[in-house]
C-alpha cells in the first residue's frame, strides 16, 4: 500500500495517516477500533536487522518514581506524569459523563470524550517510550535494567504512579529493539541488592529505606541512591554476561 490510500469500511472509506512508510510489502492487514473511535491497521511485512556500528557504551538503568529512569553515567531522566498532568482534565470529562443520561446520544458522545482524553494520555506515554528507548539503544551496545516487579508495585498504594509510568512497556521496546540493531539487553534478578550495595567496595547495607536519597558507606564512598543503584545494575548485568560466555563467575558481595 503506498500513502494516499484509504480503507474502506462499512459507513465510509477511512483515510489513512501513515506512522512510517512500511519497509516491504504486506502480507496482511488487521484494522482495528479502539475505545476512543480511531482505527488502527496493523501490517505484517519481512523485515531483516539492521544492526548499528558497535559502540563502546554499555548502561544501567535504574527506574524509579522521582526521576524515570537514572542511568550509569549520572544521567537523570525526568518522570513526565502524563496521567498526573492530565488528572484535572480527565476528571472534568467523566464529571460530565456521570451527569448524561444512560442511553443517550448525549451519553455515547461523552463515554467518546472521555476515551479520547485517555487515549491523549497513553499516545504521549508511549511516544516518551519510543523514543527514549531507540535513544538509549543507539547509544549503547548494551543495555541492563532491573527485573521489576510491576504487578506486585501494581497493588501498592504507588498504583497510579506504577500506572503512569508505564515501565513494562519501556522495557519490552528496550528488549526488542536491542537485537534488531544488533545490541545486548538483559534483566537483572529484582532481588539484586542493587540499591544497598556500594558501587565501590561491594559492601550491603543492612536496610536502605526510600526516604534516604543519599548515604555514604563506611569505605568513606558517598552515594546518590539512585546512580549507585544503576552502577551496580551494569556491573551485575557486564558480570552475568562474562559468565554467561565462559568467563569468571560473579563474586560475592
Amino acid at each position: 500500500m503506498k500513502r494516499g490510500h484509504t480503507f474502506m469500511h462499512v459507513d465510509a472509506d477511512v483515510p489513512v495517516r501513515w506512522s512510517r512508510d512500511l519497509p516491504a510489502e504486506p502480507t496482511s492487514v488487521t484494522v482495528v477500533k479502539d475505545a476512543a473511535g480511531r482505527y488502527f491497521a496493523s501490517f505484517v511485512v519481512g523485515t531483516s536487522n539492521q544492526p548499528l556500528p558497535e559502540s563502546a557504551a554499555e548502561v544501567g538503568i535504574d527506574l524509579g518514581l522521582t526521576h524515570y529512569a537514572v542511568l550509569s553515567d549520572g544521567r537523570k531522566i525526568d518522570n513526565p506524569r502524563f496521567l498526573r498532568r492530565a488528572e484535572r482534565r480527565l476528571k472534568k470529562t467523566q464529571r460530565a459523563l456521570s451527569r448524561k443520561a444512560k442511553g443517550s446520544a448525549n451519553r455515547k458522545k461523552a463515554v467518546a470524550r472521555v476515551a479520547r482524553a485517555h487515549a491523549r494520555v497513553a499516545d504521549a506515554r508511549r511516544d516518551r517510550a519510543h523514543k527514549l528507548s531507540t535513544a538509549l539503544i543507539r547509544e549503547n551496545q548494551a543495555v541492563y535494567v532491573e527485573n521489576l516487579a510491576v504487578s506486585g508495585l501494581g497493588r501498592t498504594r504507588l498504583a497510579k504512579s506504577v500506572h503512569d509510568a508505564g515501565w513494562s512497556q519501556f522495557v519490552s521496546m528496550l528488549e526488542y529493539k536491542a537485537p534488531r540493531y544488533g545490541r545486548h539487553f538483559a534483566k537483572i534478578d529484582r532481588w539484586f541488592p542493587s540499591s544497598k550495595m556500594c558501587s565501590a567496595c561491594g559492601a550491603i547495607q543492612p536496610s536502605m529505606p526510600l526516604a534516604v536519597r543519599s548515604w555514604t558507606c563506611p569505605c568513606g564512598a558517598v552515594h546518590d541512591r539512585d546512580v549507585n543503584a544503576a552502577i551496580n545494575i551494569l556491573a551485575a548485568g557486564r558480570a552475568d554476561r562474562l559468565n554467561a560466555c565462559g568467563g569468571t563467575v560473579r563474586p560475592a558481595a
